[in-house]
Parts: C-alpha cells; sequence; structure tokens
C-alpha cells in the first residue's frame, strides 16, 4: 500500500517559494539589525594614510578601465573650472557649486568599485555608475550641506576682499596680484584663515560620510557627525590626509590638469580604505 502525503513537493509546479521569501527577510533584517548598531570607530596612525594611498593604486592597477573613466571626468571639471576661472571668473563660484553637486557621486561610484574588489566581487563601470541610486535621500541632503557651506566660503571671501581693498567683485588678476602680493600679507593672512576654516569643516563633514552612506546605507546627518567625530579623535592623522590629498591635488594641476587621471582616481579609491580604516564595520549578526 502507497502512503501519500499533502505536502507539496518543493519543486513541484505552483509551489510557493516560501525559501527564497523567508531569506530575503532574513537578509532585512540582518541589515536594520547592523544599522542600528552603535557606531565604532576605530584608532589610525601617522603611517596609515600612506598606506590608503598605496592601496587606491592598487585598485586603480585593478580596475583600470573604470579609473580611466573616472580619471577623465575630473579631469574634464577641472579644465572647465579652470576656462572659466581666467574667461569669466564672476560665473567660477556658480561652476564650483555644480561640480560640487556632481563630484561626490562621482566618488561615490568608486567607492563601490573598491567595496567589490573587497568583497571579492567583479567590478562593473555600469553599476558604479547607479550605486547612488539607493541612496539618493541621504546623498542629497549631504550634498545639499556641501554645497551651502561651498557658498557661505565664497561669499566670506568676497567680504575679505571687500574689506581690504574696496573694489567689488575682484577680477582674475587682480586676485592673483592681490595674493602673491608681498605688501598684502595680512590680505593673505585672514585670506588663508577664512578659507582654512571653511576648508576644514567640509572636509570634516565628507571625510567618511559619503562612504559610510554607501556602505551602511546610513542618514545624512548620522554619517557628517560621524565624519566629524573621525576627524576630532584623529587629528594628526586627518591633518596629514587632508594636506596629502591638497598636496597632491595641487601638483596634479600643473600642466592642465592632465594629473587628474591618475591621482582622481586613486584618491577616491584610497578614501574608501581610509573610510574601512577609521570606522569599524557592523558585527555580523545570526
Amino acid at each position: 500500500m502507497t502512503v501519500t502525503t499533502s505536502k507539496a513537493a518543493p519543486d513541484a509546479p505552483g509551489a510557493p517559494d516560501i525559501s527564497e521569501s523567508q531569506h530575503a527577510e532574513a537578509i532585512a533584517e540582518r541589515v536594520k539589525a547592523q544599522q542600528a548598531q552603535p557606531i565604532q570607530l576605530q584608532p589610525v596612525t601617522m603611517g596609515d594614510p600612506f598606506r590608503w594611498l598605496a592601496r587606491g593604486l592598487q585598485d586603480v592597477r585593478n580596475a583600470p578601465g573604470i579609473a580611466v573613466f573616472y580619471g577623465v571626468c575630473f579631469w574634464g571639471m577641472a579644465l572647465l573650472l579652470g576656462w572659466v576661472f581666467r574667461t569669466r571668473p564672476e560665473y567660477t563660484m556658480s561652476l564650483a557649486s555644480g561640480c560640487l553637486l556632481l563630484g561626490p557621486f562621482l566618488a561615490m561610484g568608486l567607492y563601490d568599485t573598491s567595496r567589490r574588489r573587497e568583497a571579492g566581487l567583479k567590478p562593473q563601470l555600469s553599476e558604479s555608475l547607479t550605486c547612488w541610486d539607493s541612496h539618493m535621500g541621504s546623498m542629497g541632503m549631504l550634498v545639499l550641506v556641501l554645497v551651502v557651506l561651498e557658498l557661505l566660503w565664497g561669499r566670506a571671501s568676497l567680504v575679505v576682499f571687500a574689506v581690504f581693498f574696496n573694489t567689488g567683485m575682484p577680477s582674475t588678476t587682480g586676485v592673483l596680484q592681490a595674493v602673491f602680493n608681498p605688501q598684502n600679507w595680512n590680505f593673505v593672512a585672514v585670506y588663508t584663515l577664512v578659507g582654512g576654516a571653511f576648508a576644514a569643516l567640509v572636509f570634516s563633514t565628507s571625510v567618511v560620510s559619503i562612504p559610510m552612506i554607501l556602505d551602511r546605507d546610513t542618514d545624512a546627518l548620522t554619517a557628517g557627525i560621524t565624519s566629524i567625530r573621525v576627524v576630532f579623535e584623529n587629528p594628526a592623522v586627518m591633518l596629514l590626509w587632508g594636506a596629502l590629498i591638497t598636496g597632491i591635488v595641487a601638483v596634479s594641476l600643473w600642466f592642465w590638469g592632465v594629473g587628474l587621471l591618475l591621482t582622481g582616481p586613486v584618491l577616491g579609491f584610497a578614501s574608501w580604505h581610509a573610510y574601512r580604516a577609521c570606522v569599524a564595520p557592523p558585527q555580523r549578526t545570526v
């Protein structure tokens, strides 16, 4: 006598795919649990920024096509910004704001490439170009904050010019003459102090916030506060890291900015490794 059961076979046509739905729900719950974990920072040393750059260069070697694409994007932005600064300086700040809107999304593509390599996955240019679409809310808020800071920075710079020269909107020639004239040392000191304060604020807010949004899908406020915490807990290392970024970019801008073809992707990849070193990964949940 043959005994049958009413339970449908797992592979029978029309059987509900309960295991897959349960698996998806388990993954979602695991992600939520990881996001709810307190963010732990990790100490870094003065030698770490150089290791981040070395890893960034290694990522360029392992994903040359993606690196070239983003390098060309950064180079094009620099060429356009330089041309506007020389020909129509009154529009420089507006264009810089546009670059600041686009730059974080380009950088996130580089972070996604490093993240995929880190996970043992093959990076794809198409995926790096759309990795931000599921983080649009947080990215939009963070970029808005950065743009506001950049606009305030520009306004403060004009106020400094007005206080010392009372000449209205400075031209490109006027800016260069004022900055490089030894007799204007007091203006240069104040201008540098104001610019340095805003630069430090922008750097502190963004040094690990964008890769953190990509990695943990956190909100902009949490990411920005975490980024500031990283700077305050590792001031010497972050000062060195900021100085390296500034120096590398400054050198890259020589010869029509062609150096950005390489240094742009290297710094982007290295910034992901800086985030990984500074912020402890969430603990795996069962």
